[in-house]
């Protein structure tokens, strides 16, 4: 007996300490050499080098001033990530979005755009489509009081084309350069 489980134990414990431990730290010390930006994090700081956010996870912007992610399933919370799982069937789905409708609808612009009304897969997606940004420019220009062009120029710049996939934007490094213009302003 004693001949089949020591060899067994053994083998469970060093499997244990290669897999979880040995491995582990090699990977992390190797991130952290090689990408230690993304390691960490891939947070964003700002000029005081404070942690303003993750450039992987969508924030809550409120207020006329700011440039406004998607809604959130889970409140931005990382904790409940994950899609509301509401079909499109669903009358409480068809109910947010028409109230959402209703609250960004500007007549001027024509109909919201679908990202500005639906969550991501995640609920925490932090691009948006340059399209609902550009949706928000005259309600930014407003509050800021800044030139429509600027803000343009301003989204033109923050607007990343991916190898694969079409354009997008992150509304977090958008919303910085824009508090950045504020200043500079």
């Amino acid at each position: 007996m004693t001949a089949y489980l020591r060899p067994a134990l053994s083998l469970a414990l060093l499997m244990t300490l290669v897999t979880g431990a040995l491995y582990p730290l090699a990977v992390t010390g190797i991130a952290q050499v090689a990408f230690p930006n993304q390691a960490n994090g891939s947070l964003v700081r700002d000029a005081q080098g404070q942690v303003r956010g993750s450039a992987l996870i969508a924030q809550d912007f409120q207020g006329d001033g700011w440039f406004h992610s998607r809604p959130s399933a889970g409140a931005y919370a990382t904790v409940a990530s994950g899609a509301s799982n509401l079909s499109p069937s669903n009358p409480a789905l068809a109910e947010r979005v028409k109230g959402d409708a209703a609250t960004l609808y500007q007549a001027q612009q024509g109909p919201v755009p679908q990202a500005l009304l639906t969550t991501s897969g995640s609920g925490l997606d932090p691009h948006l489509p340059p399209e609902a940004l550009a949706y928000q420019i005259p309600r930014v220009a407003a509050a800021r009081q800044l030139p429509v062009e600027r803000l343009q120029a301003l989204l033109e710049q923050a607007t990343l084309h991916p190898l694969i996939g079409p354009p997008v934007v992150n509304v977090l490094a958008l919303n910085q350069a824009l508090e950045k213009l504020a200043i500079v302003r």
